[in-house]
Protein backbone atom coordinates (compact mmCIF):
# COMPACT_ATOMS: atom_id res chain seq x y z
CA UNK A 1 0.00 0.00 0.00
CA UNK A 2 1.10 3.56 -0.68
CA UNK A 3 2.32 5.52 2.36
CA UNK A 4 -0.10 8.22 3.51
CA UNK A 5 0.44 11.75 4.79
CA UNK A 6 -1.38 14.79 6.15
CA UNK A 7 -0.10 18.36 5.83
CA UNK A 8 -1.04 20.91 8.51
CA UNK A 9 -0.36 24.61 7.92
CA UNK A 10 -2.60 27.63 8.46
CA UNK A 11 -1.29 29.22 5.26
CA UNK A 12 -3.11 27.33 2.52
CA UNK A 13 -0.75 28.33 -0.28
CA UNK A 14 2.15 26.81 1.67
CA UNK A 15 0.21 23.57 2.21
CA UNK A 16 -0.56 23.42 -1.50
CA UNK A 17 3.07 24.15 -2.38
CA UNK A 18 4.36 21.36 -0.14
CA UNK A 19 1.73 18.96 -1.51
CA UNK A 20 2.81 19.77 -5.08
CA UNK A 21 6.52 19.30 -4.32
CA UNK A 22 5.83 16.00 -2.56
CA UNK A 23 3.85 14.84 -5.60
CA UNK A 24 6.84 15.67 -7.82
CA UNK A 25 9.56 14.18 -5.58
CA UNK A 26 7.63 11.30 -4.02
CA UNK A 27 4.74 10.35 -6.33
CA UNK A 28 4.05 7.16 -4.37
CA UNK A 29 3.07 9.21 -1.31
CA UNK A 30 -0.68 9.73 -0.90
CA UNK A 31 -1.43 13.10 0.73
CA UNK A 32 -4.91 12.36 2.03
CA UNK A 33 -5.80 15.68 3.71
CA UNK A 34 -4.74 19.26 4.43
CA UNK A 35 -5.42 20.89 7.80
CA UNK A 36 -5.66 24.64 8.39
CA UNK A 37 -5.22 24.68 12.19
CA UNK A 38 -4.12 22.57 15.13
CA UNK A 39 -7.50 21.13 16.20
CA UNK A 40 -8.36 20.21 12.62
CA UNK A 41 -4.96 18.54 12.22
CA UNK A 42 -5.52 16.48 15.36
CA UNK A 43 -8.99 15.41 14.20
CA UNK A 44 -7.76 14.37 10.75
CA UNK A 45 -4.80 12.48 12.22
CA UNK A 46 -7.10 10.65 14.65
CA UNK A 47 -9.50 9.78 11.80
CA UNK A 48 -6.93 8.60 9.25
CA UNK A 49 -3.82 7.59 11.30
CA UNK A 50 -1.45 8.54 8.45
CA UNK A 51 2.10 7.22 8.17
CA UNK A 52 3.47 10.77 8.17
CA UNK A 53 2.27 14.22 9.22
CA UNK A 54 3.95 17.47 8.18
CA UNK A 55 3.22 19.92 11.01
CA UNK A 56 3.69 23.67 10.91
CA UNK A 57 5.02 24.76 14.30
CA UNK A 58 2.76 27.80 14.67
CA UNK A 59 -0.91 27.16 13.95
CA UNK A 60 -4.17 28.50 15.42
CA UNK A 61 -5.75 26.48 18.19
CA UNK A 62 -2.85 24.12 18.86
CA UNK A 63 0.81 24.49 17.90
CA UNK A 64 2.60 21.80 15.93
CA UNK A 65 4.40 20.75 19.12
CA UNK A 66 1.09 20.40 20.97
CA UNK A 67 -0.45 18.35 18.16
CA UNK A 68 2.62 16.10 17.99
CA UNK A 69 2.33 15.40 21.71
CA UNK A 70 -1.24 14.11 21.34
CA UNK A 71 -1.02 11.81 18.33
CA UNK A 72 -0.51 8.08 18.03
CA UNK A 73 3.14 7.01 17.93
CA UNK A 74 2.45 5.13 14.68
CA UNK A 75 2.53 8.44 12.81
CA UNK A 76 5.93 9.94 11.96
CA UNK A 77 6.23 13.68 12.50
CA UNK A 78 8.07 16.16 10.27
CA UNK A 79 7.98 19.71 11.64
CA UNK A 80 7.80 22.63 9.22
CA UNK A 81 9.23 25.82 10.69
CA UNK A 82 10.05 29.40 9.76
CA UNK A 83 12.22 29.84 12.85
CA UNK A 84 15.78 31.10 12.59
CA UNK A 85 18.95 29.01 12.56
CA UNK A 86 19.28 29.09 16.35
CA UNK A 87 15.97 27.23 16.70
CA UNK A 88 16.80 24.90 13.81
CA UNK A 89 19.96 23.87 15.70
CA UNK A 90 17.66 22.70 18.49
CA UNK A 91 15.88 20.39 16.05
CA UNK A 92 19.19 18.99 14.84
CA UNK A 93 20.36 18.25 18.37
CA UNK A 94 17.12 16.39 19.08
CA UNK A 95 17.40 14.37 15.84
CA UNK A 96 13.89 15.46 14.82
CA UNK A 97 12.87 15.62 11.17
CA UNK A 98 12.10 19.18 10.13
CA UNK A 99 11.78 21.39 7.06
CA UNK A 100 12.78 25.04 7.11
CA UNK A 101 10.54 27.51 5.29
CA UNK A 102 10.77 28.28 2.44
CA UNK A 103 11.04 24.55 1.70
CA UNK A 104 13.62 23.72 -0.98
CA UNK A 105 13.63 20.60 -3.14
CA UNK A 106 17.09 19.56 -1.87
CA UNK A 107 16.04 19.71 1.78
CA UNK A 108 12.71 18.04 1.08
CA UNK A 109 14.42 15.24 -0.85
CA UNK A 110 16.72 14.53 2.13
CA UNK A 111 13.70 14.30 4.43
CA UNK A 112 11.93 12.01 1.94
CA UNK A 113 14.96 9.72 1.73
CA UNK A 114 15.07 9.39 5.53
CA UNK A 115 11.35 8.70 5.71
CA UNK A 116 11.55 6.05 3.00
CA UNK A 117 14.37 4.28 4.87
CA UNK A 118 12.38 4.23 8.10
CA UNK A 119 9.19 3.05 6.43
CA UNK A 120 11.01 0.32 4.48
CA UNK A 121 12.71 -0.91 7.65
CA UNK A 122 9.32 -0.78 9.44
CA UNK A 123 11.11 1.09 12.18
CA UNK A 124 8.82 1.95 15.08
CA UNK A 125 8.64 5.75 15.53
CA UNK A 126 10.22 6.91 18.76
CA UNK A 127 8.14 8.44 21.53
CA UNK A 128 8.85 12.12 21.01
CA UNK A 129 7.27 13.54 24.18
CA UNK A 130 10.64 14.00 25.89
CA UNK A 131 11.98 15.65 22.74
CA UNK A 132 8.96 17.96 22.59
CA UNK A 133 9.59 19.16 26.14
CA UNK A 134 13.19 19.97 25.25
CA UNK A 135 12.16 21.80 22.10
CA UNK A 136 9.50 23.80 23.94
CA UNK A 137 12.20 25.18 26.24
CA UNK A 138 14.38 26.55 23.42
CA UNK A 139 12.01 27.51 20.60
CA UNK A 140 10.65 31.06 20.46
CA UNK A 141 7.35 31.29 22.28
CA UNK A 142 4.31 33.41 21.59
CA UNK A 143 3.30 36.08 24.07
CA UNK A 144 1.96 34.62 27.29
CA UNK A 145 0.45 37.80 28.77
CA UNK A 146 -3.06 37.04 27.53
CA UNK A 147 -6.15 36.85 29.71
CA UNK A 148 -6.38 33.69 31.79
CA UNK A 149 -9.53 34.51 33.78
CA UNK A 150 -12.58 36.69 33.27
CA UNK A 151 -14.75 38.18 36.01
CA UNK A 152 -18.33 38.00 34.78
CA UNK A 153 -21.74 38.57 36.35
CA UNK A 154 -24.68 36.19 36.60
CA UNK A 155 -27.43 38.21 38.27
CA UNK A 156 -25.97 39.49 41.52
CA UNK A 157 -23.21 36.86 41.54
CA UNK A 158 -19.74 37.64 40.16
CA UNK A 159 -17.85 34.61 38.86
CA UNK A 160 -14.21 34.13 37.90
CA UNK A 161 -14.20 32.07 34.70
CA UNK A 162 -11.06 30.45 33.22
CA UNK A 163 -10.74 31.73 29.66
CA UNK A 164 -10.20 28.25 28.24
CA UNK A 165 -13.69 27.26 29.51
CA UNK A 166 -15.34 29.96 27.38
CA UNK A 167 -17.05 28.75 24.19
CA UNK A 168 -17.65 32.19 22.71
CA UNK A 169 -18.15 35.88 23.42
CA UNK A 170 -21.00 37.84 21.86
CA UNK A 171 -21.65 41.58 21.97
CA UNK A 172 -25.13 42.47 23.30
CA UNK A 173 -25.91 46.22 23.40
CA UNK A 174 -23.92 47.64 26.36
CA UNK A 175 -22.65 44.22 27.48
CA UNK A 176 -20.70 41.26 26.14
CA UNK A 177 -22.15 37.84 26.88
CA UNK A 178 -19.70 35.12 27.94
CA UNK A 179 -20.94 31.63 27.07
CA UNK A 180 -19.62 28.52 28.80
CA UNK A 181 -21.06 25.02 29.14
CA UNK A 182 -22.83 26.22 32.29
CA UNK A 183 -24.60 29.10 30.54
CA UNK A 184 -24.36 32.86 30.00
CA UNK A 185 -22.57 35.53 32.03
CA UNK A 186 -22.08 39.24 31.33
CA UNK A 187 -19.10 41.59 31.22
CA UNK A 188 -18.91 45.30 30.38
CA UNK A 189 -15.63 45.14 28.44
CA UNK A 190 -16.20 46.13 24.76
CA UNK A 191 -15.61 43.28 22.32
CA UNK A 192 -12.79 45.12 20.50
CA UNK A 193 -10.96 45.73 23.78
CA UNK A 194 -11.52 42.12 24.87
CA UNK A 195 -10.10 40.78 21.59
CA UNK A 196 -6.78 42.56 22.24
CA UNK A 197 -6.45 40.63 25.51
CA UNK A 198 -7.16 37.17 24.07
CA UNK A 199 -4.68 34.78 22.46
CA UNK A 200 -5.36 35.13 18.69
CA UNK A 201 -4.29 31.52 18.14
CA UNK A 202 -7.15 30.33 20.35
CA UNK A 203 -9.84 32.98 19.92
CA UNK A 204 -11.02 33.98 16.46
CA UNK A 205 -13.38 36.80 15.60
CA UNK A 206 -15.91 35.30 13.19
CA UNK A 207 -18.45 38.12 13.12
CA UNK A 208 -18.41 41.79 14.17
CA UNK A 209 -20.27 40.71 17.33
CA UNK A 210 -18.74 37.26 17.98
CA UNK A 211 -15.40 35.79 19.09
CA UNK A 212 -15.19 31.99 19.33
CA UNK A 213 -12.82 29.65 21.17
CA UNK A 214 -11.19 27.56 18.42
CA UNK A 215 -10.72 24.63 20.79
CA UNK A 216 -14.51 24.44 21.27
CA UNK A 217 -15.32 24.20 17.56
CA UNK A 218 -16.74 20.84 16.43
CA UNK A 219 -17.01 21.78 12.76
CA UNK A 220 -18.83 23.97 10.26
CA UNK A 221 -21.84 23.67 7.99
CA UNK A 222 -23.66 25.76 5.41
CA UNK A 223 -27.24 26.96 5.67
CA UNK A 224 -29.66 27.03 2.73
CA UNK A 225 -28.38 30.50 1.77
CA UNK A 226 -24.79 29.25 1.60
CA UNK A 227 -23.68 31.05 4.77
CA UNK A 228 -21.11 29.34 7.00
CA UNK A 229 -22.18 28.34 10.51
CA UNK A 230 -19.83 27.21 13.28
CA UNK A 231 -20.99 24.19 15.30
CA UNK A 232 -19.67 23.91 18.86
CA UNK A 233 -18.83 20.89 20.95
CA UNK A 234 -21.22 19.85 23.74
CA UNK A 235 -23.64 22.75 23.19
CA UNK A 236 -26.37 23.34 20.62
CA UNK A 237 -25.32 26.84 19.54
CA UNK A 238 -24.55 27.46 15.86
CA UNK A 239 -22.73 30.73 15.21
CA UNK A 240 -22.94 32.62 11.89
CA UNK A 241 -19.65 33.52 10.21
CA UNK A 242 -19.45 36.84 8.38
CA UNK A 243 -18.26 36.72 4.78
CA UNK A 244 -15.08 38.59 5.75
CA UNK A 245 -14.09 35.80 8.16
CA UNK A 246 -15.17 32.79 6.08
CA UNK A 247 -11.58 32.23 4.87
CA UNK A 248 -10.65 31.07 8.38
CA UNK A 249 -12.64 27.89 7.82
CA UNK A 250 -11.53 26.91 4.33
CA UNK A 251 -10.78 23.21 4.32
CA UNK A 252 -12.80 22.64 7.51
Amino acid sequence: MKPTAIIADDEQHLSNFLKDRLAALWPELNVIALAANGPEALRLIDDHVPDIVFLDIRMPGLTGLEVAGRIDVKTRVVFVTAFDQYAVDAFDKQAVDYLLKPVTDDRLQRAIDRLKEKLTAKEVPQDINAILKSLANVLPQAKSNYLRFIRASVGELTKQIPVDEVYYFQAQDKYVSVYTKEGESLIRTPLAELQEQLNPDEFWQIHRSTIVNVNRIAGTKRDIMGHTLVKLKDVKAELPVSRGYAHLFKGM
